[in-house]
């Protein structure tokens, strides 16, 4: 039934298909909304926040609907608006991607920001987007990433934004190189071996935590762990390839503030004890092909902020929406100049905005402690 879609020509088009809208939507789509930083900050993160989340929405219809990938989430039900922070097992490179189905069920996708490493702020169209969309991009070395993530989250704070916040805390994917890298590490310091997970590192979870708690911006923590019971897409080259899973499952234990310990020293151990927890967690899992909690989250019952039927209408008018965005905009391009000048206009501006301010999230930043004075929260 899915010859085509899990082969070099499938997975071509799906990736085809993400370059282009996200390309064509940061130029004519989010571009357009990049005055209103100077208006009102607080408006311009509401109304392309909400753009960002419909695109996100057209991958999640992809996989789904054409590539027939099953969603299953169970575990906690989570409350709608909560400002959290969202730590996930980093089993792929494109883990978050797949988590965005999750986040549709919930109503949250627009209020993500993803903890991504800096090089992908730069690739034309997807870069350009997440830029808008104020991701965090930092480099793995905490002398600078401190100073990154304390600038976005202050600046975030001070517009009282409901952040959802995704942090991976193993720094990179699982692998055989990193998982061997991951177990040397639990050698010297004495630390059990893991083969589902990699040790995480808690210096940026733990500073997260203590800022977002001093702002009163953080109402809980959603653990979040993911499996892949028949295949694994990898990175990429999986990708391209057509290597999509058939089946990804998601587990929800959210953690109420209240619950979490006061200190640096407990709040290192309570997440270590977490990844300690998956490691038995995903040992089973990958036993049974199904994690072991029933409570389906993403049932007719659930409490959900969508029921099943108004996930599926919103992600065919999704294909519905993107797809004729694609072929229209390529089409008037093909016709009038005027469009195809405008675009590289456009794509000169964000390189050249990249060199002088190092991206629009921190053009936002910048320009918003200009014109409103500094930020209230050191």
């Amino acid at each position: 039934m899915w010859s085509w879609q899990r082969s070099w020509l499938g997975g071509t088009l799906f990736a085809s298909l993400m370059f282009l809208s996200s390309f064509l939507g940061a130029i004519f789509i989010l571009t357009p909304m990049l005055p209103l930083m100077l208006i009102r900050p607080k408006w311009y993160r509401a109304v392309v926040d909400q753009l960002i989340g419909w695109w996100e929405t057209f991958p999640v219809a992809l996989l789904e609907l054409v590539y027939g990938v099953r969603v299953r989430i169970t575990g906690d039900k989570i409350p709608q608006g909560e400002r959290t922070l969202i730590i996930m097992n980093h089993r792929s490179r494109l883990d978050w991607m797949f988590l965005w189905s999750c986040l549709l069920r919930r109503g949250q996708l627009s209020k993500e920001k993803i903890i991504l490493k800096t090089s992908l702020k730069n690739i034309p169209g997807p870069g350009w987007a997440m830029q808008v969309g104020c991701f965090l991009f930092i480099k793995r070395r905490w002398d600078e990433d401190e100073k990154i993530i304390k600038r976005m989250l202050n600046y975030l704070i001070s517009i009282r934004h409901e952040t959802q916040l995704l942090l991976f805390p193993e720094g990179t994917d699982l692998t055989e190189y990193t998982r061997k890298r991951s177990n040397d590490y639990a050698k010297e310091y004495n630390l059990p071996k893991y083969n589902y997970v990699l040790h995480p590192r808690t210096t940026g979870f733990v500073y997260i935590v203590e800022k977002l708690r001093k702002a009163k911006q953080l109402d809980s923590i959603h653990d979040i762990t993911v499996g892949y019971p028949a295949g694994v897409l990898q990175n990429e080259m999986d990708l391209f390839a057509g290597r999509f899973p058939r089946e990804v499952h998601f587990h929800i234990r959210r953690h109420p503030l209240q619950t979490l310990p006061n200190t640096r020293g407990q709040l290192e151990l309570w997440c270590t004890t977490r990844w300690a927890e998956k490691e038995l967690q995903l040992k089973e899992f990958y036993q049974r092909k199904r994690f072991k909690d029933l409570n389906l989250v993403d049932g007719r019952k659930s409490g959900n902020h969508f029921r099943k039927e108004q996930v599926k209408a919103i992600l065919w008018l999704s294909i519905f929406f993107w797809g004729n965005f694609v072929v229209v905009m390529l089409y008037l391009m093909a016709n009038h100049f005027f469009l195809l000048k405008m675009t590289s206009i456009i794509a000169v501006f964000y390189i050249v905005e990249g060199l002088l301010f190092g991206g629009v999230e921190d053009m936002e930043i910048k320009l918003h402690n200009a014109i409103w004075g500094k930020l209230p929260w050191k």
